[in-house]
């Protein structure tokens, strides 16, 4: 994992990015746990509050789960299923934000699908 600070992408999302890359190509498999964030500020050379962040917005996407007293841990689902996860929570936020119920959006999405 390598971290550029002069490039343009927030160093947050070069974090959560790294870590992505390594769930696909199978360096951290399913329910394996990761190095707590100091171990991997210092490894990446960033603040551990920027990986922290990172590791929420995977946690966010589906990717990571936290648990207090075991630390993070790589949920079953891949990287591309945790894209469709995110997409999906994005869509509840937004028809929670237009008053639609849950059962009215899945009408709509079988509607379209």
């Amino acid at each position: 994992m390598a971290i550029d600070h002069s490039s343009p992408v927030q160093l947050h999302e070069q974090v959560a990015a790294a870590i992505r890359r390594a769930i696909a190509d199978g360096e951290i498999s399913a329910g394996g746990r990761l190095p707590p964030a100091r171990d991997l500020a210092a490894v990446l050379g960033v603040n551990a509050n920027t990986v922290l962040r990172g590791l929420r917005t995977l946690r966010d996407e589906g990717l990571v789960t936290f648990r207090r007293g075991r630390g993070v841990t790589v949920s079953g689902i891949g990287p591309e299923q945790s894209a469709v996860v995110a997409k999906a929570r994005e869509l509840v936020a937004l028809a929670r934000r237009y008053g639609y119920r849950p059962e009215e959006l899945a009408e709509i999405i079988a509607q379209v699908s």
